[in-house]
């Protein structure tokens, strides 16, 4: 029977942000081994440009709803989707 290599495990917005932190107090709070660096380095990499897709992927999800009622997307004065603050209210 042969194993396949698992998949990392895809971490949410949530669980990403967290890592970066741990990431950057390690990387602040001791004397990091040049090898152990760059290996925290690139996983920051890596879970910054999956933060950044799953906000820019959610920037684009509230864009669409925003329209108004002809179903047109409502745009500022700047001709970007007008964008609206989310209230507890």
């Amino acid at each position: 029977m042969s194993s396949s290599p698992e998949q990392p495990k895809e971490l949410s917005f949530e669980e990403s942000f967290h890592r970066l932190e741990e990431i950057l107090e390690k990387m602040n709070s001791s004397a990091v081994h040049l090898d152990e660096a760059l290996k925290l380095y690139e996983e920051a990499d890596k879970l910054i440009n999956s933060c950044s897709k799953k906000l820019t992927d959610a920037e684009r999800k509230i864009e669409i709803l925003i329209k108004n009622r002809s179903g047109e997307l409502v745009l500022g004065n700047d001709q970007r989707p007008a964008s609206q603050d989310f209230s507890g209210k």
